[in-house]
């Protein structure tokens, strides 16, 4: 797997103690290249970067995304460990993008995303632009169908922006979900995408056409907020219900560029964090997650590490529920 490399751990540093008291000092290095890995029986969290920003540089984005793997990495190390003894949290490197070809990182991603799961761990995908979610799924995919049949996923992915642009003239970060779509019905099967914090300032009239077409969840912006956390609840649970696994995907330009300045392409019109993470809790208690990514980090806009921080803290968010 050429598109592999494994993470340096100088990124993981922080305050030190004899305890695990820090992230950082609980995370154990893998090269999956090096190291024989068996069928975990503990829980096991499972980091994987997605060193790519091709797919933002096809969509006319802000590139840097490729730097969004180690910018939370280094937040998220510094962070304390409340994890249990028998959890284990495995740093696992990244699939780089070489020489611009999207398309062999996101095969490699995908592969790397089924080992993953096979060996009975949790990924949290570090991005990276949002055609991580393309790879992603696919990963999950091609998982289960080794190991069950007929199972439905489900696509939560908390955006501004539908990503269900036409492929036609070729895949980047605004594709993934069309893309998917397309696979699914070449197989007879219907894409199930439920879509969180849309704003109609960010697409265009077509995708709401094409949303629609594909039977798409909405839930737009103006209404993605906690004073209506109780229909937004009752459509999310109305979702999972229907679904046997869940893929989440955030992307961090869904945010208000209050709390994520460092993104492809920032809005101060987004959504806030708290909405963000009661969601993700009544994802989780759902236990039909099987892994997360988190995409259009891009470190060269960041204002304090103000949006690798956000990354970080939903990620510990997730760790510790």
């Amino acid at each position: 797997m050429k598109n592999y490399i494994p993470t340096n751990p100088e990124i993981w540093t922080g305050r030190t103690s004899d305890k695990e008291l820090y992230l950082h000092e609980k995370v154990r290095h893998i090269n999956l290249k090096e190291d024989g890995l068996s069928k975990f029986t503990d829980q096991t969290f499972a980091i994987l970067g997605y060193v790519c920003d091709e797919g933002v540089k096809r969509n006319q984005g802000r590139i840097g995304a490729s730097e969004g793997p180690d910018a939370i990495r280094k937040q998220l190390a510094k962070m304390p460990n409340h994890l249990s003894d028998d959890t284990a949290l495995f740093e696992m490197g990244n699939i780089q993008c070489i020489n611009a070809n999207m398309e062999a990182a996101q095969s490699s991603l995908a592969e790397t995303v089924s080992r993953l799961l096979e060996l009975n761990t949790f990924p949290i995908l570090l991005g990276g632009g949002h055609d991580i979610a393309y790879g992603h799924f696919n990963g999950i995919k091609n998982q289960l169908a080794s190991r069950s049949k007929n199972k439905t996923i489900g696509i939560v992915n908390f955006d501004a922006h539908f990503d269900l642009r036409s492929n036609k003239s070729g895949n980047n970060s605004g594709t993934p979900f069309y893309q998917i779509a397309q696979d699914l019905s070449a197989e007879n099967t219907k894409l199930k995408y439920l879509c969180l914090g849309i704003r109609k300032d960010a697409n265009i009239k077509s995708l709401f056409d094409t949303a629609k077409n594909l039977n798409v969840g909405v839930i737009e912006n103006k209404n993605f907020n906690l004073h209506h956390l109780a229909n937004i609840k009752i459509k999310l649970e109305r979702f999972i219900k229907e679904a046997d696994y869940l893929c989440t995907t955030i992307d961090l330009d869904g945010f208000s560029s209050a709390y994520a300045p460092g993104v492809s392409a920032p809005s101060p019109m987004g959504f806030s964090p708290e909405i963000v993470m009661e969601c993700l809790e009544i994802i989780r208690d759902s236990e039909k997650m099987i892994s997360l990514d988190i995409a259009e980090m891009n470190p060269t806009y960041d204002i304090d590490d103000q949006t690798a921080k956000l990354a970080a803290s939903l990620i510990h968010f997730v760790l510790h529920q």
